[in-house]
Formats: structure tokens, C-alpha cells, sequence
């Protein structure tokens, strides 16, 4: 598809849509205050942000009980990396380009915290040893310089409706993961239940 209006510069974008408020353009701080550290400790999950050398983007969570980020000092947070898919889309990212967006969201509410830097993957085990969870310590890390951080905006909740449980589609109407895997995958051996029997191993055995 080629599309025949779209914007190439910045001063496009601000004549569109203005510039900032006062507020809005000193929101941003260098380091991770009181405020961003509560935030980050009271976090189920996080949503990283990573490119290759290349500017190929990829987005990915992290999750874990509220509190499984851990804070070194106002400059650098640690995210464990659990066990996944082998894929490694985000260190592959991050060893090729080390700069990172986070986004930490805390259930029914509806303001998120982002934080920007550099990241590097660390095994050191003193501070791997700190997020250990149901025995297991992680053998990787992805260590966060912190640059920007800064409260989002409450808007794309407020429209999703995001907590309003009355919002959710029931089961019978949730999309089929195991079903989308198959056909995405499409090899004579792989059906629908047999992904679902792998995604149930896996979610029951190699959570940590």
C-alpha cells in the first residue's frame, strides 16, 4: 500500500498538533525517585522496548509478582530474565543496540510510568542471586541505566476501558492462542491440541 499524505518532519507534526504545556515538558527526570521507585515496586509487569543495529523494533513483557524488578540505585534497575522461548529477541536487540523504553503498569491503574536508557545483559550472581523466585535464580539480567522517567497519561486506559471488567469478552470469545500458533506455524505434525499440550507443559514446568 502506498500512502499519498504523510508527515516527513517535526515542524509538520507541531503545526498539526502544537507543542507541549508547560507541565508536560518538565514532567521528565533523570533518575528514579521516590515516587518512580514505589511505582516499579508495586509492578506486576513490564513492557521493554528494544531495536537491532538496524532499527528493527520489538516490544516484549516481563512479569512477575510486584516487586520482581530490582532497584539498585536511582540510576539502575535490574529486570530478571526468566526462562522463554529461546528466541531472545530483546538480548539479541540489546547487545546489538543498548537502548532500551520501559513501560511499568500497575492493575487498575490507569497513569503508567515510563522509563528510558541504555541497557546491558549482566550475570552477575550477587545481584541475580536478590530476584530469585520458587528456588530459582535467573542466569541472566537486563540492566537499565536510567535517562528519562516520567508518568503517562492516562488516556489510551480511559479509552480502552482497560479495568472495566464489564468491558472483557467472556472465554468463549477470547481469540485461540494455541489455534493461531498452529496455522502460524503450519507443519503436518502440529495441530492446535498439540500446542496447547506444549503450552500447558510449559506453563506448568518452566515458569522459573
Amino acid at each position: 500500500m502506498v500512502f499519498k499524505e504523510t508527515i516527513s518532519s517535526e515542524e509538520e507534526l507541531r503545526e498539526l498538533l502544537g507543542t507541549p504545556s508547560r507541565n508536560v515538558a518538565n514532567k521528565v527526570i533523570n533518575h528514579l525517585d521516590h515516587h518512580c521507585r514505589e511505582f516499579i515496586a508495586k509492578s506486576p509487569i513490564v513492557f521493554i522496548s528494544t531495536a537491532d543495529a538496524n532499527g528493527h523494533c520489538d516490544s516484549s513483557p516481563r512479569g512477575d509478582a510486584p516487586g520482581f524488578v530490582h532497584l539498585l540505585d536511582d540510576q539502575y534497575l535490574v529486570i530478571p530474565e526468566r526462562p522463554g522461548n529461546k528466541r531472545m529477541d530483546s538480548l539479541r536487540n540489546i547487545i546489538a543496540n543498548p537502548y532500551i523504553g520501559l513501560i511499568f503498569v500497575i492493575p487498575g491503574l490507569e497513569e503508567t510510568l515510563r522509563v528510558n536508557g541504555k541497557a546491558a545483559i549482566i550475570k552477575d550472581s550477587n545481584i541475580l542471586k536478590k530476584m530469585e523466585a520458587h528456588g530459582k535464580t535467573p542466569m541472566l539480567g537486563i540492566a537499565v541505566q536510567v535517562e528519562e522517567c516520567y508518568i503517562h497519561c492516562a488516556k489510551a486506559f480511559k479509552r480502552s476501558k482497560l479495568w472495566h471488567h464489564e468491558t472483557w469478552l467472556s472465554k468463549a470469545q477470547l481469540p485461540s492462542p494455541s489455534q493461531i500458533l498452529a496455522d502460524h506455524i503450519n507443519l503436518p505434525d502440529v495441530n492446535s491440541e498439540t500446542i496447547q499440550a506444549s503450552l500447558v507443559e510449559s506453563y506448568s514446568k518452566r515458569l522459573y
